[in-house]
Parts: C-alpha cells; structure tokens; sequence
C-alpha cells in the first residue's frame, strides 16, 4: 500500500486530492497548520498532520511523524490579489515564504529518503496564472512561476536516483478560499488612482468564476493522481479546461 503525504489538506484543492487517494485505498498522511480531522472520511489510512510550511521544526517533526512515504503533494499556498505598488513587502514575503520557499523546503526535508530508496514522486501544485497573465496577481505569479521553473530543473537533477518530479497547474478556481483570502491580504492597501482598474478586474474575475471554464478540486485531485501513478506523464499537468485552454495557447 502506497502513502501519499499532501500539504495544504484544510480546504480546496489539497482536501479533494487527500479525499480522491482515500477513495483509493491508499494510505494518506494530511497535512495542514491547524489540523481537523473532521472535514476528512475517517480512515485507518488516514493521519492528519500540524504542518506549517514556513517553519524548519515543523517540517522535520511532521516528516519524521509520517515516516516512508512513495509521494509528496506540494499543495500548501497563499494569495494575493492587489497591483504591486500597494503590496508592502512584508506582504510579498510571506507570499514566497509559503508558495515558494515552502515547497523547496519540503522538497529538501523529503529528499534523503527518496535518493536512498532510488524512488518517490514529487508533484508541485501551482497556477494557470503562470501560463495566462492577468492584473493585480503579479506578485502571486512570481511565487508560482519560480516553483515551475524549480520543478523542471529539478525534474533533471534527480532522473538519476529514479524521483520523478510533476507540476500540476490548476486554472481558475470557483470553490477554494483562494480568492478571500487574496483580497484579504489587501489590507486596504489599494492606492486610489488604481481604484477603478481594480473593480473592473474584479467584476471580471466574478464573471470567469461562473463560467463553465473553471477547474474544480476534484480536477486537479486527478491531475495529482495521474501524476503520482503515470510514469509517462509530461512534468506539466494541465488540471481544469481553461488551464488545459491556456497551456495549448502557450505552445
């Protein structure tokens, strides 16, 4: 039986993906900074973990807790939605210290177990926005897209010890918390001559968000799963139609 450590389980993408590997009898070790069992099916397969990406002792105490493992979900992240001259820089750091910093931190404490075993799979969750620019999400972007270029390079550097490492780039989300949680980080910092500009951003993000061409969590939960079980996929998933719409446009 196979065990799955995903980051970022309280709610969103990383909840639907550690549901999806439950349902597939598959021992699954979520994570998230304040733990909830709750919200989970319970399971003997199932361990819920307190795990804060931005903190070193918190990453060793949950990858010591969770003991071997074949795959690591790098889901955890944050938003930020505001044009980049009202985003103090307090701000933009704890952005990358989650999105980016965070991910290469959990590579990095995971690694020694995988090179060893010659084997275990990587699988880094980031954003459509990195294949579709849009306004007032410049500083989230650049934590996302330093993650893709990260993973590709990485991809190479560890053919060797038999580690496969995946992106999967969801698209535009109707029902996570991203988008509250990236106004919130506003802080009502929006300087007024961007003040027109940003609503009608918003209106239109509003409008996207009811279309038909939004990725659902159990999308991505799939793209997870196709990563983590075939060795034939491309490092790039593609998870919900308008990031696969995008990702074919990038070509």
């Amino acid at each position: 039986m196979k065990t799955v450590l995903i980051t970022g389980c309280s709610s969103g993408f990383g909840l639907e993906t550690a549901r999806y590997f439950l349902e597939r009898d598959w021992q699954v070790i979520a994570t998230m900074r304040a733990p909830r069992e709750d919200i989970l099916p319970r399971s003997e397969r199932l361990r819920v973990l307190a795990l804060d990406v931005t903190d070193s002792e918190s990453i060793r105490q949950a990858v010591d807790a969770a003991g071997p493992i074949d795959v690591l979900v790098n889901n955890a992240g944050i938003g930020v939605m505001n044009v980049l001259e009202g985003t103090p820089m307090e701000t933009v750091r704890e952005v990358f210290e989650t999105n980016t910093l965070g991910t290469i931190a959990m590579i990095q404490a995971v690694l020694p177990q995988f090179r060893q075993q010659k084997a275990g799979i990587i699988v880094n969750v980031t954003s459509g926005v990195t294949l579709r620019a849009i306004p007032l999400v410049s500083v989230y972007t650049a934590s996302k897209a330093a993650v893709n270029a990260f993973t590709e390079s990485l991809a190479l550097e560890l053919q060797p010890f038999n580690v496969r490492v995946s992106l999967v780039i969801p698209g535009l989300a109707s029902e996570t918390r991203f988008g509250d949680t990236a106004q919130s980080r506003m802080q009502g910092g929006l300087p007024e001559a961007y003040a027109g500009f940003a609503q009608s951003v918003f209106a239109q993000v509003a409008q996207a968000v009811q279309s038909s061409l939004v990725t659902r969590p159990l999308d991505v939960a799939e793209a997870v799963w196709r990563a983590a079980n075939d060795p034939a996929s491309p490092v790039r998933i593609a998870a919900g139609a308008d990031a696969v719409a995008a990702m074919t446009a990038s070509r």
